[in-house]
This record gives structure tokens, C-alpha cells and sequence, in this order.
């Protein structure tokens, strides 16, 4: 992968990410947008991915639309156990991220769970974890959305940040 993006890759990267066909051949159809062949798309994605370019291909879904509910949790966590923990809460299939933070609520991560008892449950046991010495469930009072994408097709040119939903 060379180290600065070509013409051909800084448009298919904008494509992936604004108008990613939902199609039963999708990098055929983004092939069709930018002269390549299907293969050819697959490869390059490939090596995008594999370069760093891009960190996740994939659908974000709307977990409240879904019917779930979400928080964000703040934790203490025993500087000398803090990775042992943090790999056993990632372990939790509605953990979606965490992150480090240099304050006394060192790990922090979000938890979607299918209704308010199972979330309570996790958060229970998570609780409890050796190592875990406080934990604060911070449910949202009201969701906002930023969406950002990139147009990477001129170069210096900002992304658009839009204003997705105000929940």
C-alpha cells in the first residue's frame, strides 16, 4: 500500500462510505462507478483495509429503533488489572466500544442489551468483576447523532458533518 491515496482509492473510499450499494453485488456496482472490475474493488478495499485506510465495513444499525436500550458506563478500574478487565467486559456482546481515559474513571464503554432487566443484569455482573472498583451507569437522557463523512476525492477539502437525529 503506498503511503499516499491515489485518485481511484480516495473515490472509492468516498463511495464505500456515502452510497455503499445494497445489492447482492455490491463491489461490482461501486466497480461500475469507478472503471474497476468486482475483483478488482475486492482487492483494493483489501488493501485499504489492511493499510489502515479503513478501520470497519459494516451497517450501523439504530439499537433504539431496534427496541433496545443503551448506556454509557464509567468505571474505576485497578490500574494494575486495568487490560484483564477491560478484555472481560469486551467479552459482554453489548459492548460496542471502550476507551481509556486518564482520569479516576480510567474505562469507560458503552452496553446495548434487548430491555432495561438484561442491561441491569450485565451491569450487575460487570460490577462485581475483580479489579472493578466503582462503576456509573450514565443512561442518556437524549441521543444525538453526529454523522461525519469524508469527501476524500480533493485533497484538504473537510468532511460534512451532519446532524443526524436528536433523540
Amino acid at each position: 500500500m503506498r503511503e499516499e491515496l491515489g485518485e481511484l482509492d480516495r473515490k472509492l473510499l468516498t463511495l464505500a462510505q456515502r452510497e455503499f450499494p445494497l445489492d447482492s453485488r455490491p463491489y461490482q456496482r461501486l466497480g461500475e462507478e469507478v472503471g474497476l472490475s468486482e475483483q478488482e474493488v475486492i482487492e483494493r478495499i483489501k488493501e485499504l483495509k489492511e493499510g489502515g485506510y479503513i478501520r470497519r465495513l459494516g451497517a450501523i444499525f439504530s439499537s433504539k429503533k431496534l427496541g433496545y436500550v443503551s448506556t454509557l458506563v464509567a468505571t474505576k478500574v485497578a490500574e494494575e488489572e486495568f487490560y484483564q478487565v477491560a478484555e472481560k467486559i469486551n467479552q459482554y456482546r453489548g459492548v460496542t466500544h471502550n476507551y481509556r481515559r486518564n482520569h479516576d474513571f480510567n474505562l469507560w464503554f458503552t452496553l446495548i442489551a434487548p430491555d432495561q432487566a438484561s442491561l441491569e443484569k450485565q451491569l450487575a455482573e460487570i460490577e462485581i468483576l475483580q479489579g472493578v472498583k466503582v462503576l456509573r451507569n450514565l443512561p442518556a437522557e437524549r441521543f444525538y447523532k453526529l454523522g461525519v463523512k469524508l469527501n476524500l476525492e480533493k485533497e484538504g477539502q473537510q468532511g460534512e458533518k451532519r446532524n443526524k437525529s436528536a433523540r
